[in-house]
Order: C-alpha cells, then structure tokens, then sequence
C-alpha cells in the first residue's frame, strides 16, 4: 500500500500548526498562515510537496463543502429577494470589470484577446476566502455580506461561460455555440434542484431522521451534497455551484440547523488544506525578481476591482457604505481564476511568466483580503461623508434588512418532554417567548402543526444553539435524560452566552457537581424530588396532617437546597446578589385584591416590620421600577419581587393574600432559590 498522500498530508497539516499559530501571535488571520504554509512547502520553496494533484483534489473537496453550507445558511425565498444582485449586480460587475481591465491592457500595449482574457481572471472573486471571512465574523446576514453573496453567485455561474469562451479567444473551440448548450444545461439543472429542493429532499431527510441514527444522518447529508455537486459537472458547470444548490435545496427542509452543525468541522478540515493547496502554485522567486511589477499589479487590481463593484452597488441604489465594503470585500482574485489562468495558457493567452506574476498577485490580493475586510468600515464611513446625500443613504436599504425578527430575551427548552411540555406550556399562557429544540423529528413535525416554535437539532452544537438565539436568551432549561448531552449543552451555551441563567434538570444529585462546574446556574435533581414526593404521599396515608406534611417538605428542602447552594457558589458562574447572600431567597409576589398591602405606601412599613423581608422591584402593566421610593403606593395587580430569608418569606405572603384569608397559606408568587441555587 501506497502511503505517499498520508505522508504529504502529515506534513501539510503539522507545518500548518507551526505556521498559523505562529502567525496569530502576530495577530494575522489564519489563512494567511495556510498560505504561507502552502508557499513554504511547496515545490517552488522548500519542496516537502512534490506532487500537488492529491493536495489539489482535496482542496476542491473543501470548496465544495464551503459552497454547501453557504447554501444551507441560505434559503431559495432569500435568494430571490436578492435577485437583483446576483443577476443585475452580478452582471454589472463582471462585464464592467472584463472591459476595464481589457481597456487599461491595450493602453498599455496587450494584444485585445489576451487583454480580454486578463480580464476574465480579474472579474472573478474568491468565494472560499470572502465567505469564510463573512462567516467568521458573523457578517453573510449584514447588507454588505448579502450584496456580495449575490455578486459572487453570478461570478460562480459565469465561470463555465468564461472557460469555454476561452479557447474561442485562443482561436479554437465551439465558442458561442458551446457556451449556448451548456446554458441550457444549466438551466435544466436549476428546474431539477427546484424540484428537487421541494420534493426529493425533505423525503429523502424524512426517512433518515426515522433511523434515530446521527452517523447516517450524516452520510445522507454527504451523499446529497457531493451528488448533486457530481451532477452539475457532468453537464459542465462546477463542483461548487452544484454544492451551493444541494445547499438551498436542504435549507428548506427543518433539518437544515442539525445538518449545518454537522457537517461544519469536515468543511473546516478540508477548507485549510484549499488555502494551503493555493499557496503551493506560487514560486516566491517572483516576488523577489519582480517586486514592482507584482507590487503595480496587485495595486491596480484592488482599485479596479472596489472601484466596479462600489459603482455597481451605487448603480443599483445601495447605501454608500454598504456599496464601498463589498467593493473592498470582492477586491481579491478567485480560486477559480487559478483554473482558468491554466486553460488560457493552453491555447496561448497567458505566457508562463506572466501566469507565475498573475499568480503571485492573485495570492497577495487574497492575503490581504482580512485586512481590508477589517479596514472596509471606517474606509467606507470617511469616503461617504464626501458624498452626497441621496448616494449616501441609497435606495434599497429597506431591501436588504432580513426579513426574520430576532429572538431576544425568551427562554430556550432543550428537550420536549413532560418537563419541556408543562414548561412550554405555562410560558405560552404568560405570553413569555421561547423556543424548544428537540431531537425527535416526528414531535417536531406534530408540533409545528400545533403551533409550538420548535426546531429540529441537537441542542450541543453550536451551530443550532445559535440559531436559537442563545446569545440573546434570557433562560436556557436543559430537559433532556441524557446526562452526557447535557453536560455538553450547558458547556456550549455558557461559551456563546457568558450571562445566560442555565436551569438543568437531572437524574441523580451526583451529577449536579459536573454540571455546576460546566457553567450551570441551578440544577434540579429528580432524585431529590422524588424522594420528597415519595415520602410526603407516605406521611398522607398515614393522615399526617397536611400542615405538619409541609413542615416536613420545608425542612428537608431548606437543609438540602442550603447544600446545594454551597455547591454552586464553589464556582464563579453563580452570580447574583443571591449567589453571594448566605440563606438569601428571592421571591416574587402578586398583590391581591382585599390584601392588607393593596393601597399602602411603602412609608407606611407594614411589609418591613411584619416579615423582614425587602422590597427590591415593583412591576406595574409594564414599568419595572427597582429600589423604589417610599412614596410608592401599593396596588392590587402589582408585582414585587422580595429578599429575604425563607422564614421572612414566607411571613410575607399573607400580607399579599386577601385579608379574609390571612391564614390560608395559599401561595400567588412564585418562591424561587436564589439566582446560583439549585
């Protein structure tokens, strides 16, 4: 067996460690270092790589897995909302950069055809960096990254035109004529995935989730991927965009999420070995001997290349700035210019030397593309204020703003059983908003019918964590039996949400201490519950009465939770003033109508004197006031949250019940533990 791919390979991915860590502590994006790693060992450098064609076919395997989770981030209702860019925008951008370029080369004394030729190369982008860069940043929603998408996209369709116009240029092909068939191909192939997209897709993925299966999950996830990607070259368009469209067609089904967090770490794995297979074309000699001219190149590329593609934004009615970052963003050279250097070099339009200069340029405009992404915002902000008003603010700045709402301050349910349920449930009545991610695709199928905002996925991926709207919940309540699992989801929704309250729930208080030290705030054991359930239901057949019962539940809880609570301030994550109050509960109350506090002022200090406790909030309808004043006067609806010990507590609550009934004992607030507590 030939070992010579695992060899090459080791030496690649180890060499890439030393580089890019290397080049963050210099604080340089890490595809510069893959860049660099590829120059280094390459054959025109140190020469560890001989044979690039291996390198190469995995290379092509990251582009098409990148394309593949732009398209399932993506969805075919919001590529036609942004139809205007990817066919208006895209075509302006294309065709203006290819006559620019072509124009400034016979200037300069280039024959027309290989100046024609230069500009192909020069209109397309790359896709792999500026999306990985997007997404990194968390930016291919924001209006810049949207009008690059669509830009990109038409690039990415224009490619087979661009490669089979090329040996017409060269004086050989079918020219017009095959650029015509293969048209038509593609056409046939965008009705195929449309359908495709509605029908064949959401079967397919319906019949898998019924395994319960996570591995053949992902093999169907693969093989829908890289076959639909296999199809589009076998009629002439390329691997990417057949990604990109298996993409869309699983960004309509509900297990986009569960299919985006799979299959985001094989992207990243192969996407390094793209950036590094990119750097190994260069021969650094170049730079050396032609430094000036790389350097002009590179120069007059960057400022052709922003200057069409702000025009084209301004033409087509887009904020100054949002028109200036995505030309700044589309500034660099594409990986499939690469290819079609290699095409035109066959058939005469590109000499040797100048594809080795073009080559280096190409590299350096793509090294350079984190900088000026990092730059473009305060660039495009200086150059629009010596703009005019109307070109400023633009006419489609409504247009690109997405049409989802954010989640913001709701509570996420993990899991949907009787807990998640009854949870849900009481959540919807108090009108509070929430979500609820569970695994089960026939109880999410049923319940979206139901009405219930559920979404399918596993609740320890980051990926479905964030488009749950982690970063911006209130609460997170974990209600699942797997304990590994949720171990996992506390450990990941601490990470993207530092001030998130996470409320567990778990079997055995054994495992609240793990939990506890993964970032959980409170855990509750069914062990615990149950063992109290189960001798409260003893002590009532033995008719106990139900008041020494709940003297009994009180003690046992009181003494246990107080242990609990000593477990949880071990840990730097139980924050709160009642996460650093030793005994110190908080409880909320409702003031009923008749109860001896409906209509008193706070000056008046009946609640202070009779339980001890203090008033911290007062909520009214929708005002929220904390530490009021003592002129406050008390009414029936009010809301006060109260701090004190349990004991102060509950002397309270029958000063919030109807006089009638001061004995009652019946409870309106909800009793909580203290934020940090179990």
């Amino acid at each position: 067996m030939d070992h010579g791919m695992l060899q090459d390979l080791e030496i690649l991915l180890g060499l890439a460690v030393v580089t890019v860590i290397l080049f963050r502590k210099l604080l340089f994006p890490s595809i510069i270092g893959f860049l660099a790693t590829g120059i280094i060992a390459g054959p025109y450098a140190l020469g560890f790589i001989r044979e690039t064609r291996q390198v190469e076919q995995m290379a092509e395997i990251g582009v098409v897995l990148l394309l593949f989770t732009i398209g399932i981030e993506f969805s075919l209702k919001e590529l036609m909302r942004i139809r205007h860019l990817v066919l208006w925008g895209g075509g302006m951008q294309v065709l203006l950069t290819i006559a620019v370029v072509a124009l400034l080369g016979v200037v300069v004394g280039v024959p027309a055809r290989p100046a024609v030729f230069f500009g192909f190369l020069v209109a397309l982008s790359s896709t792999a960096i500026l999306m990985k860069l997007l997404m990194d940043a968390g930016e291919t929603d924001a209006p810049h990254g949207k009008a690059a998408l669509g830009m990109l996209i038409f690039q990415d369709l224009c490619v087979v035109p661009l490669m089979l116009f090329t040996p017409f240029l060269g004086g050989a092909g079918d020219g017009l004529r095959g650029i015509a068939a293969v048209l038509a191909k593609a056409l046939a192939v965008v009705v195929i995935a449309h359908f495709g997209a509605r029908f064949a897709v959401p079967w397919i993925f319906r019949q898998v989730v019924r395994a319960r299966s996570r591995e053949l999950f992902i093999l169907a996830l693969i093989f829908v991927g890289f076959g639909t990607a296999w199809v589009t070259a076998q009629v002439g368009l390329s691997l990417a965009l057949g990604a990109f469209i298996a993409g869309l067609a699983i960004s309509e089904s509900e297990y986009s999420q569960q299919a985006l967090g799979d299959i985001i770490p094989f992207r990243d794995a192969f996407m390094s070995i793209f950036f590094i297979s990119v750097g190994m074309l260069l021969d650094p000699s170049v730079l050396v001997e032609r430094p000036l001219l790389v350097g002009s190149l590179v120069l007059i590329i960057l400022l052709i290349k922003t200057a069409v593609t702000a025009g084209t934004g301004f033409v087509l009615g887009l904020p100054a700035r949002v028109a200036l970052i995505a030309g700044l963003s589309l500034a660099q050279i594409g990986e499939f210019s690469f290819i079609l250097s290699q095409t035109g070099m066959q058939h005469g339009l590109l000499s040797p030397e100048r594809y080795q200069v073009f080559l280096a340029a190409s590299v350096l405009t793509m090294a350079l593309t984190p900088l000026l992404l990092k730059g473009a915002p305060p660039l495009a902000d200086a150059v629009a204020g010596f703009l005019p008003g109307p070109l400023v603010r633009g006419r489609l700045a409504l247009d690109m703003e997405t049409a989802a709402v954010a989640l913001a301050d709701h509570v996420v349910i993990v899991g949907f059983g009787v807990n998640g349920r009854n949870l849900a449930r009481v959540l919807t009545r108090q009108q509070i908003p929430h979500l609820v991610i569970e695994t089960n695709p026939f109880t999410v199928s049923a319940e979206k019918k139901n009405g219930v905002r559920i979404m399918f996925g596993d609740a320890s991926s980051p990926e479905v964590l964030a488009h749950a709207a982690v970063e911006t919940a209130r609460i997170i309540v974990i209600a699942i039996s797997d304990a590994a699992a949720s171990r996992r989801v506390v450990a990941q929704a601490r990470q993207l949400n530092p001030t998130l309250h996470i409320i567990v729930r778990t079997r055995y208080v054994a495992e609240m201490e793990p939990l506890y030290r993964l970032g959980a705030n409170e855990v509750i054991p069914e062990e615990f519950e149950t063992s109290i359930e189960i001798f409260a239901r003893v002590l009532r057949n033995y008719l106990v009465a139900p008041d020494l019962i709940d003297q009994c539940v009180t003690a046992v809880r009181r003494d246990s939770y107080d242990m609990f609570r000593t477990m949880s301030r071990r840990h730097s994550h139980a924050v709160g003033i009642a996460g650093y109050l030793a005994g110190a509960e908080i409880g909320t109350f409702r003031v009923r109508k008749g109860a001896p506090l409906a209509g008193e002022s706070l000056r008046q200090g009946t609640l202070r004197n009779r339980s001890g406790a203090t008033l911290l909030v007062i909520k009214r309808g929708a005002e929220v006031v904390t530490n009021p004043d003592p002129v406050w006067q008390l009414r029936e609806g009010d809301i006060v949250l109260l701090l004190g010990t349990s004991e102060q507590l509950a002397a309270a609550l029958p000063l919030f019940e109807p006089a009638a009934f001061p004995d009652s004992g019946k409870r309106t607030g909800t009793h909580t533990q203290p934020k940090g507590a179990a």
